[in-house]
């Protein structure tokens, strides 16, 4: 079952909190482990699907199939210079593949390979990862929509999230909207209602 709300986590977020998120209905989360050696990583992952799964939700690995199939998690995400889509969905066909996409050509190509679902975006402007390419707009998801089922990311708070499943998303991937919020849980809280 693709989530409709994911979670990205990463070493530096408050973990004690993901019990309590995953039983405010967050449904997925995403482990984002970007400087962590591999032990580090299969610590963080072991620990996310420790604390979620008991309440039904999904753990996928960022960029890392080898981390995700060691802990155990539900599938991994996949960037442009990651493993290709196509290699991940032979070597663990069970698990979710999820590819990083800009634009329904992108989406129709990572189908073909086998993904389970696009993340889409930035859709709005971010502060959560240097470096992106100026944001898509919720017009792109529409234009996108229908390949995949697309997870809008980028600048997303509830309000965005509505907007992103009224423009054809599935759900959405949030960093900032839950952990820079003053009540994280309450915030994941809004979100849950926002993609219902």
């Amino acid at each position: 079952m693709l989530p409709h709300l994911f979670c990205l986590v990463s070493p530096h977020d408050d973990l004690g909190l993901l019990p309590d998120l995953a039983a405010v209905g967050v449904d997925g989360f995403q482990v984002r482990d970007k400087t962590g050696t591999d032990r580090h990583a299969l610590a963080l992952t072991q620990l996310v699907v420790g604390a979620v799964r008991p309440a039904g939700a999904v753990v996928v690995v960022d960029d890392r199939l080898d981390v995700a199939l060691a802990a155990g998690a539900d599938g991994v995400h996949l960037g442009a210079d990651d493993l290709p889509v196509a290699a991940a969905r032979r070597v663990a066909p069970h698990l979710l593949v999820g590819a990083t996409c800009r634009s329904r050509d992108d989406a129709e190509r990572a189908a073909d390979a086998g993904a389970s679902y696009a993340g889409f975006g930035p859709v709005w402007a971010t502060t959560s990862k240097a470096g992106l390419p100026d944001p898509l707009g919720p017009d792109a998801l529409t234009r996108a929509a229908g390949v995949l089922p697309l997870v809008a990311i980028g600048g997303v708070d509830a309000a965005a999230a509505r907007v992103a499943r009224t423009a054809g998303a599935h759900g959405v991937a949030v960093i900032a909207g839950i952990w820079s919020a003053r009540d994280p849980v309450a915030a994941a809280e809004e979100l849950v209602a926002a993609v219902r």
